[in-house]
């Protein structure tokens, strides 16, 4: 089994839930992406909008100025980028830029947002999302909350694959707090693998999130011990990709995960 990646969040907002305002200056952040990046994250996630539940829209271009100042520094440094965006003019400047991957929590359906990820060579993550950050979490629900989240990323996949999308450059994430309640993002932790049968590989992003919180008490940056555990449950069942504030920690988590596969006689 191929070592899962991991992508480290590098918000540079105001308002996101953990970090926000932590890395508003360029410097600052292109400092903390490259910290990641030493530490262990295969990518670093850089995101210019908060899309915690009730947060309000910014423009295209308040995205752009926060976000590609720190793309371009990063980039000229040899690290990995990923944009965190759901617009498709910030994804096309982020990727002419050197952006690798394009992670959108609207699953590429903007306008024009197929277009670009067809136009390019980047990995693509799609992400379900019932509603819009500003709505999504005051009444969620779902017959069949996995059933219902397969469905929509079978389709998004599909749609991707009639653009032109290699569906090789394609990953699928859950979205958990995206539209769910504490019990829909408990299934969708609890029943992974449902995902992962879709052929493409999986990205689980629980790091801090509210749904840690309601199980320990604890305040965002005090939930790494619960996102640990949330990931090793997610992995152990079909996860590739995991994205989190504690890269070090993380990283620390699946070596040691590795290191007993190798023990038990499993590819690492």
């Amino acid at each position: 089994m191929a070592s899962p990646q991991v992508l480290g969040v590098l918000n540079v907002t105001p308002d996101s839930f953990s970090d926000g305002g932590d890395f508003l200056d360029p410097s600052a952040a292109v400092a903390h992406g490259v910290q990641l990046y030493e530490a262990g994250a295969d990518w670093v996630d850089v995101g210019g909008e908060s899309t915690r539940p009730g947060a309000r829209e910014v423009s295209s271009a308040q995205e752009l100025e926060r976000v590609m100042p720190v793309i371009e520094g990063l980039v000229a440094q040899g690290v990995p980028v990923s944009i965190d965006s759901r617009r498709p003019e910030v994804m096309s400047a982020a990727v002419r830029a050197g952006a690798g991957l394009i992670n959108d929590v609207n699953a590429l359906r903007a306008p024009g947002a197929l277009e670009v990820a067809a136009a390019c060579s980047a990995r693509i993550c799609l992400m379900h999302m019932q509603g819009d950050p500003a709505t999504m979490q005051r009444a969620p629900r779902y017959a069949d909350v996995v059933a219902e989240v397969s469905a929509f990323l079978a389709e998004r996949i599909a749609a991707c694959e009639a653009a032109g999308v290699d569906r090789r450059r394609l990953i699928v994430d859950p979205g958990f707090g995206f539209g769910k309640t504490q019990e829909h993002n408990l299934l969708l932790l609890a029943q992974i693998e449902r995902l992962a049968a879709l052929g493409v590989p999986v990205m689980v992003g629980v790091s801090r999130k509210s749904m840690l919180g309601r199980v320990t008490g604890r305040e965002p940056k005090q939930r790494v011990a619960a996102g640990l555990a949330a990931v090793l449950w997610a992995v152990l069942h079909g996860a590739g990709w995991v994205r989190t504030h504690d890269v070090p920690e993380t990283i620390d988590t699946l070596n040691m995960l590795a290191a007993i596969r190798a023990a038990h006689g499993e590819a690492s």
